[in-house]
Order: C-alpha cells, then structure tokens, then sequence
C-alpha cells in the first residue's frame, strides 16, 4: 500500500518503521524530526530494533505519490487541520485512519472529511521520542481497528492483514467506538498522573497512593462513559489499566513528553472531555476535573 503517516511523531514513526517492510511509507511531521529522517533515516531503539531510509516530508502538498492510506497520529489538537490539509489528496478509495488519543477526533475530522472515508483505531503501544530521527519502543501492546458503524468490511480486514503482515499484532473490532473509550479511561487515569508526578508509568502501581488514584479516576471515567451508553465493568478495565502501565512500565506518557518538552497537551480532549459530558450528565467530575486543571496549569496554552 501507499501509506502517509500524517503527524510523524513517536507513535506515528513507530508505526511507520514497521510498516515500510513491506509498503510504500511516507513521513509527514515536523522540523527538525523531518529533517533528521531526511538526512539519517529513522532509528527505533527498545522494544524493536530499526535503522533505515524513510521519505520524509514537511506538507501534504510534497507527498509524493497517490495516497491508498493516511494514517492519522496528529495530536488531538491538531485533527481539524490536519483533515483539512489532506481533504484534497483524498480520492474515491483513499482510507483515512485516526490512531489518536481523545474522544472527539472522529468528530473533528468529519468537519472536513466524508465519514465514508474514515477507520478508526487504538493502539497501546507505548513510545518515547527520543531526540529527532530516534524513537524508543518501550511497551509492546495490541493494535485494534474498526469501522465506525461496525461492520467488518473487505478493505477492514485487507487493512488488518497489512498490520499484521508488518508484524503489529491488530485485531478488528465491532464497535470501535467503545474501544476508543476504553483507551480514553485508561488514558484519563495514567496519563495525567504521570505528567503531574513527573514519573514513568510503572511508578504508579510501585507507590500505593497512586495506584488508589489510578483506580479512582478510572472508576469516575468508566461512569461517565456509561452516560453515553458505554457499559464496562470497572473491574475489568481497572484491571487492563494496571495492565497497560505494568507493560509500559518504563515509558513516559505522551503527556509527560509533551510537559518536558514545553508543549501543549492534550488533556481537554480525554480528562476535559470526560468532564463536559458528565457535567452535561450531572454525573461527578470531582478527580478528572481536577486532573484537567492541573495540567492545563503545567501545560502552555
């Protein structure tokens, strides 16, 4: 396939390093991560052990070829412009796959790109970006892909083959949706702690006050996403939370990335998310709110 990572960031150079074995990859992403990729290649360094050449470009507009396949791994922030700058490249069969935290990123896209067109997906792969041309695969994890309403579509399956063959263990699911909420949850009760303790994720099951946190948020979370007909049973998900961070032990969250390298984060659309629609559910909102507070005051706007 012709694939673009459109927001090559560490996620997205992972999942392109694996990727190129065996298709046509291109990277789409920022100065100076481009420009190293240009000149050096990509390196993954951990978990998985990759050096090689990847074209690297900074604009959709120097794609270059005819895309079969974006995949998405913009920081939810971002989603609304980055569907508008790659609705022109997108033609009749072109799949555009959102591998994204949050909540509301298939809604944005749809502002710009017919829903016809999207697939989503989760992943819990856990990344650190090094330095520019270098990531750190830290946690290996499962790789999840849906359509919207569901169904399980020939291009689906053809795309779950393409994960697979590339040796990124993915599954199709029925209903996305709630997978993107369970990530979401999980999400909403590593992510923040994480960033505001400045620690790796394994801290939070080593210090016992945090995992009660860890558990609390996590309870609050799978509560509000009942609201909206998501039902989970909270010992499952506490349990695949704990999971998560005993598989990513020695990763720093992507919010914990974005705080120490002084960039915005993307805490309103998991914590702050999951606080809008409990409030509009009058459900408590007491841990994710505060959550949400304190990062936005660490993060810069």
């Amino acid at each position: 396939m012709n694939i673009v990572i459109f927001g090559a960031g560490a996620i997205g150079s992972l999942l392109g390093a694996l990727l190129a074995k065996k298709n046509k990859i291109v990277f789409v992403g920022r100065t100076p991560h481009i420009t190293c990729i240009q000149k050096k290649g990509i390196t993954i360094k951990g978990k998985t052990h990759l050096s090689f050449k990847i074209p690297a470009v900074e604009s959709a507009m120097d794609i270059p070829f005819v895309a079969d396949l974006f995949i998405l791994t913009v920081k939810s922030y971002d989603t609304e412009t980055a569907s508008k700058e790659i609705l022109p490249y997108i033609n009749d069969k072109t799949i555009v796959l959102s591998i994204q935290n949050g909540l509301d990123n298939i809604e944005k896209m749809q502002h710009s790109i017919q829903k016809n067109h999207i697939l989503a997906g989760i992943t819990m792969h856990g990344t650190i970006f090094s330095k520019p041309g270098e990531i750190i695969h830290t946690g290996k994890g499962e790789t999840i892909l849906g359509e919207l309403d569901g169904s399980q579509s020939q291009r689906l399956k053809n795309l779950v083959e393409v994960f697979n063959e590339a040796r990124i263990k993915t599954q199709i699911s029925q209903d996305i949706i709630k997978e993107i909420w369970i990530k979401a949850i999980i999400n909403s009760s590593i992510n923040p702690l994480t960033a505001f303790f400045g620690c790796k994720n394994g801290y939070l099951l080593e210090n016992p006050l945090l995992e009660r946190i860890t558990e609390l948020v996590c309870k609050e979370s799978i509560s509000i996403a009942s609201s909206q007909g998501i039902s989970l049973s909270p010992l499952e998900i506490i349990e695949k939370t704990k999971e998560v961070i005993r598989n990513t032990a020695m990763n720093h969250s992507s919010m914990l990335q974005s705080i120490q390298q002084g960039k915005k984060t993307e805490i309103n659309a998991i914590n702050g998310k999951l606080v809008k629609i409990g409030t509009h559910h009058k459900i408590d909102t007491t841990l994710n709110r505060i959550l949400t507070e304190l990062i936005t005051r660490l993060s810069p706007s």
